[in-house]
């Protein structure tokens, strides 16, 4: 079953106005990521980044997470809970044609980071594949 989800101008114009924080925080209360001007982003997100190009998920997902061979991660990171994309990143679903990373130093370390940067993405609050690292 889809979830669907609903944005009230206001909200959207809210999110535009300001730099945009993850709706959702994490275990220890902090914003997923942060976010100025669609493609300016904290230190951690920018972590997640450098995570995806190094593992080069773009062989599968596309350059800017559209979708090739493998599925939109766009789209699928506004279903998947953060455990579910752990499972499925360290684990891999072989079925489907996901390898596991958990051999993966660095993947496995920066998981959540990797995590924080494709729900930017997916939250449509981080507006282009490729970003830097916000100047603080």
């Amino acid at each position: 079953m889809k979830a669907a989800f609903v944005i009230s101008t206001a909200v959207l114009l809210t999110c535009i106005a300001v730099p945009a924080t993850a709706l959702s925080d994490n275990k220890a209360g902090d914003p997923l990521y942060k976010v100025v001007d669609g493609y300016k982003v904290d230190q951690d997100t920018m972590q997640g980044f450098r995570t995806w190009r190094s593992a080069a998920c773009d062989r599968c997902h596309g350059p800017n997470q559209e979708g090739m061979v493998g599925p939109s991660l766009i789209e699928r990171l506004k279903v998947l809970t953060p455990e579910e994309f752990r499972i499925t990143v360290l684990e891999g679903r072989m079925d489907k044609g996901m390898p596991s990373f958990s051999g993966n130093a660095k993947v496995s370390e920066h998981i959540d980071e990797l995590y924080a940067y494709l729900k930017g993405r997916s939250d449509g609050a981080i507006t282009r594949a490729k970003v830097v690292e916000l100047e603080e």
